[in-house]
């Protein structure tokens, strides 16, 4: 059987699944669920933030608002 075909089996089944069957399987996967949702910075690209952020709170750099950065992206021509 195929990875894919277990992963539809498996979606199928679960849609249907009772209450406590579902809880039971998503006990035994937790660690792995939510290590995946885990957001890992390397070392070294956390010390790239903390320098961008000195910057920034020294106002050595320019930040922008959300909306100001997408109007900028937009802008942009494409490659």
């Amino acid at each position: 059987m195929t990875t894919l075909t277990m992963r539809q089996k498996l979606m199928s089944y679960l849609a249907d699944a009772e209450d406590n069957k579902v809880k039971a399987i998503y006990t035994l996967l937790e660690r792995d669920i939510d290590e995946e949702d885990a957001f890992l910075l390397s070392e070294e690209q956390f010390d790239i933030l903390e320098h961008e952020q000195e910057l920034h709170l020294t106002g050595k750099t320019k930040s922008y608002t959300r909306d100001e950065a997408m109007q900028i992206i937009r802008r942009q021509p494409e490659l």
